[in-house]
């Protein structure tokens, strides 16, 4: 069964002359359909290099996965500031990488994990892995339908809600928090420091890493430095004492600010992918009845539903890169010092690997093979749990209801009417209302919340 791709803005249609010469990181046009833009350079071939611009855009699915690949050649350390923003030293020779290190910490976000290169991204990645093992995903599933029998059915019993704001965003970080081992009576504060966050990639230029002792991370690492320093000094059975006796794979003890970024980068990576997946699944849902029928009638359908949104309309726009080494793209010459922007969204939908490209098409072949996870060394590591995460409550919202629709009083012109967080690395909805028809014998949580109030 498949669905048209319901791309936001199609009424905009420019030459292809004009949306080349469009401004990736700062149109809104190109914001609302991003998919149009990328279309036009693909034109232009799978690497290109736009008008007056100083960095390549890759929209071929194949010339993406040499990329993410290839990690010899290149870095990641523009990964948050992306392939626009100037590059804090001028490039000499052809292997720069004793530059970027000498520099590491003139970039946006240089120590997080996203950016980093070589063993230091190994070293803290290795250990971000134990956090996803079988057993604690499993662990974390039970917490997972808990809480969406709570929080779905509370949406359903009010006849309607908010999804991000009100589902999405509080969902994801709760999760987090279960497997972090956050106490219960600090993840409000947590939840409400996230939703007063900087949007990453901001179309504004902002750096995702300012704010100072205001930014989310900031605030929750104080306490997470609080929580990890305590079960240092005084161990208990539960998972933060686990957390802060944890060892590297060579035997070596994090310092325990290592340990706060890397909690700190689980709780924003989690609303970069499984909130915002959440909200683009829901966008196919309310748009075409007869799929949320069939996937009520199989529910095994929904993980493969899932990768197919990850696929045509993922959580991530783009990655990027800088060559470290004179290197090659395809047939294309790359100098060391060159910055890619890496169009995940369009290698999703290039023609050359996807039949009919611009369609929802569940059940399609191969699908798990989209990049929309990333690929290689830097591939998504909470993959695994944001497909739990998202399966379970879709599965919950889909079992608790007859009918899931766009509330037409907030969004009156339908899809089109919902806009997107303004930002160049992230595809997520804003705000997204939608109403809940209960199933036949659906039955309110007892003591259900009101979604509707300003602080529920």
């Amino acid at each position: 069964m498949g669905a048209a791709a319901g791309r936001p803005g199609s009424e905009w249609r420019p030459s292809v002359t004009q949306l080349i010469e469009r401004d990736y990181f700062s149109d809104h046009e190109v914001l609302r359909d991003p998919y149009g833009f990328f279309d036009a350079i693909r034109e232009q071939g799978p690497i290109y290099r736009p008008p007056g611009k100083d960095y390549y855009i890759v929209t071929g699915f194949q010339e993406a996965l040499e990329v993410l690949r290839d990690h010899d050649a290149f870095s990641a350390i523009i990964g948050l500031q992306g392939a626009s923003a100037a590059l804090p030293f001028t490039p000499h020779g052809s292997d720069i990488t004793a530059q970027i290190e000498a520099h590491r910490a003139d970039f946006a976000g240089g120590d997080q994990v996203v950016n980093l290169d070589d063993e230091p991204h190994t070293k803290l990645r290795a250990f971000i892995n134990t956090l996803f093992v079988p057993s604690r995903l499993k662990a974390s599933e039970a917490f997972i339908e808990d809480y969406c029998d709570q929080m779905v059915g509370s949406a359903v019993a009010n006849g309607g809600v908010e999804l991000i704001s009100k589902i999405a965003t509080p969902f994801v970080t709760q999760v987090v928090a279960d497997l972090l081992g956050v106490p219960t009576q600090d993840r409000q504060l947590f939840m409400d420091a996230i939703a007063s966050g900087p949007v990453p990639g901001a179309l504004d230029g902002t750096d995702p890493m300012s704010g100072g002792a205001e930014h989310p991370f900031a605030i929750m690492g104080k306490y997470f430095y609080g929580y990890l320093a305590d079960r240092r000094a005084n161990p208990r059975d539960d998972i933060l004492t686990e957390f802060a006796h944890a060892k590297y794979n060579d035997g070596t003890t994090p310092e325990i600010y290592d340990l706060v970024q890397l909690g700190m980068f689980m709780f924003g990576a989690g609303q970069d992918t499984s909130a915002k997946l959440l909200g683009n699944s829901m966008k196919y849902l309310v748009e075409d009845q007869a799929l949320q029928s069939r996937l009520r009638a199989e529910p095994k359908l929904i993980g493969a539903f899932l990768e197919e949104v990850l696929r045509i309309e993922g959580s991530t726009k783009q990655t990027a890169r800088l060559a470290r080494k004179d290197t090659k793209i395809g047939d294309v010459e790359i100098p060391a010092g060159t910055k890619i922007l890496v169009a995940l969204s369009a290698a999703n939908r290039d023609p050359r690997r996807w039949d009919d490209p611009n369609e929802l098409i569940v059940g399609r072949k191969k699908v798990a093979e989209h990049v929309g996870f990333g690929r290689g060394k830097h591939v998504c590591a909470g993959a695994p749990l944001a497909r739990v995460e998202v399966r379970v409550i879709m599965e919950k919202f889909l079992e608790m209801t007859s009918k899931i629709e766009l509330d037409l009083e907030k969004h009156p012109g339908g899809v089109a009417d919902l806009n997107y967080e303004p930002s160049f690395i992230i595809r997520g909805l804003e705000k997204m209302h939608i109403k809940l028809t209960p199933a036949e014998g659906f039955v309110a949580p007892a003591d259900h919340a009101d979604l509707s109030s300003p602080g529920a």
